[in-house]
């Protein structure tokens, strides 16, 4: 990276971070036992894995004034992320979603209607600080919980454009939020105004509707986008004009919770172009980061550190005692 790039942030980015709570246990939820709790959402789960790949990462969102609020911002200044722009609502609670798995099939419900992060609009956005960043990140799931909250996505890139900050888009599709129908256009005028779109085959599939792969990669070679297809037939593939690279996937000796692995991909990606690494580079740390999370449970509980990915990489030798 020259001087001339150098901000204090790697990346920022914004979105719902919600309480999440889960059976501590093999039963499914209403079974009885006790339950866990943590949080997630794929900007603040991408902040952290970013923090903990030893880049500058601030996240924020509006979240409501409630004890789960505050359990979510101490863990993440914690992780190292930046918490400064956080803003509560009174009007609004922090959303809810139980997640379970039974039976080997995962299933997760919200309650996030009428959620603090829902209320979010264009005039909490501070400026200068999306002009401190490299690049900003969002998803569309954040476009799907609310007019006012996709008026604000295209404020903080009318904002990105008049500062030179790159924009990273994952369109995180989400049909319990919205359907294809309303989706689609709303994420495919985003993907025409970001810098890197990060979509997976199968919404590739959706948007462009068409499952012929020839078709979807001429629709994305007309974006302006550095474009990378995750989980493309065991390969994720950077289609750039008329480059197209394939990177087979990493392999694991075992899945334990396929949670997180997209973010835990994302946030390896924007790592490696944030460390100045070539596009095919940083696919391929996306890949490793994204298959370390398949390893171990949780969404960012499981995102490695560096040192584990040096380790991983043979950089490094872990001691054991």
């Amino acid at each position: 990276m020259t001087t001339e790039m150098r901000r204090p942030f790697d990346v920022i980015t914004f979105g719902e971070s919600m309480g999440l709570l889960y059976p501590d246990g093999p039963h499914g939820i209403g079974q009885g036992g006790t339950m866990a709790q943590s949080f997630g959402g794929a900007e603040s789960n991408l902040a952290i894995g970013l923090a903990r790949l030893e880049c500058t990462s601030g996240w924020f969102g509006q979240l409501g004034k409630d004890p789960m609020a505050q359990g979510i911002v101490k863990a993440l200044r914690g992780e190292g992320v930046d918490v400064s722009r956080v803003r509560y609502s009174e009007s609004g609670p922090t959303g809810l979603m139980l997640r379970e798995s039974v039976r080997g099939k995962s299933s997760v419900y919200y309650y996030r209607a009428g959620s603090a992060a829902s209320k979010m609009t264009p005039e909490l956005i501070d400026t200068d600080y999306i002009a401190q960043a490299r690049i900003v990140h969002f998803t569309g799931i954040t476009a799907a919980l609310s007019s006012n909250c996709l008026k604000t996505i295209q404020h903080v890139i009318s904002i990105c454009k008049e500062n030179d900050v790159q924009i990273s888009f994952d369109p995180n599709l989400r049909l319990k939020l919205w359907n294809i129908e309303q989706a689609r256009p709303v994420l495919l005028e985003l993907a025409e105004a970001c810098d890197y779109f990060m979509p997976g085959y199968d919404e590739c599939k959706l948007l462009y509707q068409t499952d012929d792969e020839n078709v979807i990669i001429q629709e994305l070679r007309k974006l302006n986008a550095k474009c990378v297809i995750k989980s493309f037939h065991g390969n994720n593939v950077l289609v750039e004009k008329d480059q197209l690279i394939k990177v087979p996937f990493e392999q694991v000796d075992e899945v334990v919770d396929p949670v997180g692995a997209g973010d835990g991909f994302c946030a390896g990606f924007l790592a490696g172009i944030s460390k100045g690494y070539s596009l095919e580079k940083a696919i391929r740390l996306g890949g490793l980061t994204g298959s370390m999370v398949i390893e171990a449970i949780g969404d960012w509980e499981a995102l490695p550190t560096w040192e584990e990915v040096e380790i991983r990489r043979g950089n490094r030798t872990h001691i054991e005692r």
